[in-house]
């Protein structure tokens, strides 16, 4: 199990306020990466750290289909992002990049801000204090994907076998 610090998320978090559409227009990733979550916590992309993870309520990644939004995520070091639901797109866009994205009805109300959890991606548990939750467990073939970074990556190793 990893050990990972919680940032909290409302519920019906938009991509918008994921990365803003007005730095859609830097040239990379890296750049943009600076302005994750700039309208809801101007300093989240100076604070998070490797290995953090996003809890939030229902609807997470709603808006448009943009990939920069689970890719800024991914880039800035998050772990996993945790939620009640995701919006179709999103969940889809970051499983495809390699960010796990979690469906955990229970850790909107049992975590909190600043907590430290224990995220087991393979059993689909997190352990908060003395309490598991109960995960949506990935398929093989989904989790096959994260292990290898990618949907990108997961074909290459495919096509080389």
């Amino acid at each position: 199990m990893d050990r990972a610090k919680v940032w909290k998320f409302e519920h019906n978090v938009d991509t918008d306020q994921i990365i803003p559409s007005q730095y859609l227009l830097l040239p990379s990733i890296d750049e943009m990466k600076a302005y994750a979550f700039e309208p809801l916590i101007k300093e989240f992309a100076g604070q998070v750290q490797a290995g953090d993870v996003i809890v939030a309520g229902e609807n997470f990644g709603c808006g448009s289909s943009r990939e920069q939004a689970p890719r800024v995520l991914k880039e800035l070091g998050v772990k996993a992002v945790i939620a009640g639901s995701f919006a179709r797109i999103f969940f889809r866009n970051a499983i495809n990049i390699g960010l796990p994205a979690i469906i955990c009805k229970e850790a909107y109300d049992a975590i909190q801000q600043g907590d430290v959890v224990e995220l087991d991606l393979a059993e689909g548990t997190i352990k908060i204090g003395d309490r598991t939750l109960e995960c949506t467990k990935l398929p093989p073939y989904m989790q096959k994907i994260l292990n290898e970074g990618g949907l990108i990556e997961f074909l290459n190793k495919e096509d080389a076998k």
